[in-house]
């Protein structure tokens, strides 16, 4: 069984807008059209069983037709999703209530792409209504293209908030920071958080990779891509090649993510 803990794909009437503009500001270019028919398509090229959507509210304005959409794809045909808040939606807690009653088990939350730093305030209220609803957050980790000077979630700044919020839940995408694994290794690795794999294939040093999952403990580690701006079998192979138990890879490949999304209850 294989899960990709982390993969975006969009409604079919704003996908194409969607990626095009994406492709323009982030410079990489996308391996599907955005839809999630071409990401299944690839899923299923790579080997996927199961994959999780990871919707972002860009602005406050989006966040009912985003969660919406999310919650009509959650659960069917091998795709689960999480719902997004934006911090600066003046009802964002409320949306969070209607997150937890559409059946999504977390949100997403992305600082570049939403303009703020993790450690603002505005953002507390989310955290702690999240982590009283048993809702995980994802966090974006690290460099992002969109925003290449600044670090908006950096991992010093994870571990405050998981000293700060400690009920909550949290996701660090990118093995913790994109781009910045020894800051990686010296403050999130070994603490009470998950790392998810995505797009870490084409930029990390393998023995740093290994050392970081090693030390980190495989069932706090997710299988993840980051489709369509990686394909699925460059983590799974990553992954796949370390010096680790079967039983280890099975918790990185699918058990971790089986857990978090109930799927195993």
């Amino acid at each position: 069984m294989l899960i990709d803990f982390h993969i975006h794909a969009f409604h079919e009437k704003i996908a194409a807008r969607a990626i095009e503009s994406l492709e323009e500001n982030i410079k990489v270019k996308s391996l599907t059209d955005g839809t999630l028919a071409g990401a299944k398509r690839l899923l299923r090229e790579c080997g996927v069983d199961q994959a999780l959507v990871l919707p972002i509210a860009t602005k406050p304005s989006q966040q009912t037709l985003i969660n919406d959409w999310a919650g009509s794809i959650n659960g069917r045909d091998g795709i689960w999703a999480l719902g997004s808040v934006h911090p600066a939606a003046p009802d964002a807690l409320d949306e969070l209530d209607r997150i937890r009653a559409l059946g999504l088990r977390g949100v997403k939350l992305h600082p570049n792409f939403q303009d703020f730093f993790i450690d603002d305030k505005r953002a507390f209220p989310i955290y702690e209504k999240c982590a009283a609803l048993g809702l995980f957050v994802v966090f974006h980790a690290g460099f992002d293209p969109l925003t290449p000077d600044t670090i908006y979630a950096s991992p010093e700044g994870l571990l405050r908030i998981h000293r700060q919020f400690p009920k909550l839940t949290m996701v660090c995408a990118h093995l913790g920071g994109l781009a910045l694994w020894d800051e990686v290794e010296r403050t999130l690795v070994g603490e009470d958080v998950y790392l998810d794999t995505a797009v870490v294939a084409r930029y990390i040093d393998r023995e740093q990779c290994e050392r970081i999952i090693k030390n980190h403990g495989a069932d706090r580690v997710l299988f993840g891509s980051d489709l369509p701006w990686s394909r699925p079998s460059m983590e799974y192979e990553l992954v796949n090649s370390f010096d680790l138990t079967e039983p280890q890879k099975q918790s990185i490949f699918h058990g971790n993510a089986e857990r978090l999304l109930g799927l195993s209850e």
